[in-house]
């Protein structure tokens, strides 16, 4: 499930002007973090080269509009949805202003949630 060093370069790349963004390894994947609000936060997940923002109540229905899923994985005899992080949309992989526009989002969702 971990994320490549090449895409997680290029999510880097995208997120570039990002406030104080790090990355910090998370389950054989890799947690992009802000402390931008002044308190460390994880804002998103790349697992298996796929990137996931943290969402709320407020946001998931924006990503649901665009059939974006939930990280989910098999457990046992059952499969585990968490909802609160959700498939980052493909048109932000070509924007990086849009890419950054989300991040911001999902860094204020990860401050609400905490």
């Amino acid at each position: 499930m971990g994320a490549s060093a090449e895409y997680v370069e290029y999510i880097k790349e995208l997120l570039g002007a990002f406030p104080e963004l790090t990355t910090k390894k998370y389950f054989g994947g890799v947690a992009f973090r802000s402390s931008y609000f002044g308190t460390d936060i994880q804002f998103g997940v790349a697992l298996g080269d796929v990137l996931y923002f943290v969402v709320d109540d407020e946001t998931r229905p924006k990503y649901e509009e665009k059939n974006m899923t939930p990280f989910s994985y098999d457990k046992k005899d059952k499969v585990v949805i968490v909802k609160k992080w959700y498939t980052a949309p493909e048109e932000l992989f070509d924007d990086e202003a849009l890419m950054q526009a989300w991040a911001m989002e999902a860094l204020e969702v990860a401050v609400r949630s905490k």
